[in-house]
């Protein structure tokens, strides 16, 4: 194994241009990827009601990053980014949720799939949405499903998916001498929760050092937040299982693993949005044969788009085509091999368009921004919509759950209305935040002269960049977002049908959401 990890330090930190290497040992790749897991909740990053003793390992064993960012704040265009390695903007219908992902972005796994990897996941891989070939077939995207595996869950609404045993029997499936690409996607801590179930399993309400100061800080949040807390304890489980089983099998030290989430926790203002919540993700990378000086913190700002390049370069691949379209991402090499920070490494760019429904003539909310240094700016490009979805329709793009309840229920009432306003509220056309000084972003600097300059050019950076990567919003053609087709015929057209008297199915949020008239 010596000699494999110097050809192989030989062959990528010596010259990054390299094609491929000749050594035998390309490295099986594992994405182990939770469902709506926010940065900071992790025993690694020092949370003390959150552990994750398997996050944790793999962040000793190879690098913990600060800054790693998904583009875009929602499952299905933020897990088409990782995929393509390609901005979701660049991503036509891919760039929404519930949409049709185009033919022609083949993803990282079929590109491995088909230079001799084989592919599997469990879980929820790509999604929701609709995922076929040229031919109307549907694509292995994310490999073979390996679901048959079952136990019983923790609470009521964790899935009996048995994910470790899933990933073990891929294991077995895999021929002697070939190279393997996994995705691990729970659907964890996705909602629904088993409210009480935290307190139940031994937490205390008391042990939560943070509430973000746009939710009141009582019992009812405290309860939901340690709900949640338990679900990302889940997938730690399952990732432990798995480090084991690759151990045991002898392939831990030629394996990639990219531990992580897909987007902020799924609550007010978080998931869904484009603030610090929404868009920063926990992550660490273990690789012993790539990475050097494992056990580093990574002050770096990295984005999604630079897993797929990532991994291509890790298995040799030079050509993302014909399956894949060039990537645009920047690839994680310099990183793993870096001595210190990383000075051109200093911003990311988000932003989003349409989501879940529920606006009329199926509008999204488009916002883009850049987070650089200790600033993110923000720019809301349709300032006259609702950015969690219309009130009279259920705030579609908000998952219910206890802390969203309480926060329409304390408008309702009459009773700090100015956490209402800080999650649901409209907004103005520019938001600037200094997150070091205020990470739960509430105080609004765009205003302030003292900023002005540092707004141009930060607003200014990011539309260069954007067109240069052929935004269609930098361009006036962003509309076109909501003219994509929206995949599911049962709630297609929500806003109309629902407004005329039709009982639509919205299971992702609960009935009393609903506001029973226009709040304009």
């Amino acid at each position: 194994m010596r000699l494999v990890v110097l050809i192989l330090s030989a062959c990528w930190f010596g010259s990054l241009n390299l094609a491929r290497c000749d050594s035998p040992a390309r490295p099986n790749i594992l994405l182990a990827i939770a469902d709506d897991w926010s940065y900071g909740h992790a025993s690694a990053y020092g949370c003390p009601w959150v552990q994750t003793p398997s996050f944790d390992r793999v962040a000793r064993e190879g690098l913990l990053f600060q800054n790693a960012y998904t583009p875009n704040a929602k499952c299905a265009p933020s897990r088409a980014i990782i995929l393509t390695g390609r901005y979701s903007w660049q991503l036509e219908q891919a760039g929404n949720h519930m949409c049709y992902f185009p033919a022609k972005f083949g993803g990282y796994v079929e590109r491995l799939a088909a230079d001799g990897y084989f592919a599997g996941f469990t879980g929820k891989g790509w999604g929701p949405g609709i995922a076929n070939d040229a031919d109307g077939n549907r694509r292995a995207i994310t490999g073979k499903a390996y679901s048959k595996k079952k136990a019983k869950p923790p609470t009521s609404k964790i899935s009996n998916n048995d994910y470790a045993a899933n990933f073990e029997a891929f294991l077995k499936d895999v021929p002697d001498g070939t190279p393997w690409v996994f995705w691990y996607g729970t659907t964890e801590p996705h909602r629904a929760y088993e409210y009480g179930s935290g307190v139940r399993m031994g937490k205390k309400t008391s042990d939560i050092d943070h509430v973000p100061g746009y939710w009141p800080d009582n019992e009812t949040v405290r309860n939901d937040m340690l709900d949640y807390a338990v679900e990302v304890e889940h997938y730690d489980q399952h990732l432990g299982r798995i480090l084991d089983a690759l151990q045991a099998a002898g392939q831990s030290d030629n394996t990639l693993i990219v531990a992580t989430s897909d987007h902020g926790m799924p609550f007010p203002r978080a998931k869904g949005q484009a603030y610090d919540e929404s868009n920063h993700i926990p992550m660490a990378i273990r690789w012993p044969a790539g990475i050097k000086s494992p056990g580093r913190v990574v002050d770096d700002f990295v984005d999604f788009a630079g897993l797929a390049p990532t991994f291509l370069k890790a298995a040799g691949i030079t050509k993302p085509g014909p399956i894949m379209q060039p990537t645009s991402g920047r690839d994680l090499f310099d990183v793993f091999g870096a001595d210190g920070p990383i000075t051109d490494r200093d911003h990311v760019l988000v932003g989003k368009e349409r989501h879940d429904i529920g606006r009329p003539n199926r509008g999204g909310y488009p916002i883009r921004g850049i987070r650089k240094g200790d600033l993110l700016y923000l720019h809301n490009y349709a300032t006259d919509r609702w950015p969690g979805g219309n009130p009279e329709t259920g705030y579609l793009n908000c998952d219910g759950g206890a802390t969203k309840t309480e926060v329409l229920q304390m408008r309702r009432g009459g009773v700090a209305t100015t956490f209402w306003k800080l999650c649901f509220g409209k907004r103005p056309a520019e938001e600037l935040y200094n997150v070091a000084e205020d990470p739960d972003c509430i105080n609004n600097l765009a205003t302030s002269p003292a900023l002005a300059s540092q707004l141009a050019e930060l607003r200014q950076q990011m539309e260069v960049e954007l067109k240069s990567q052929g935004d269609p919003r930098m361009f006036g053609n962003g509309d076109i977002f909501d003219r994509y087709e929206y995949t599911s015929p049962a709630t297609a057209g929500f806003y109309e049908r629902y407004m005329s008297g039709e009982k639509l199915p919205a299971g992702w949020v609960n009935p009393g959401d609903f506001e029973p008239e226009p709040l304009d």
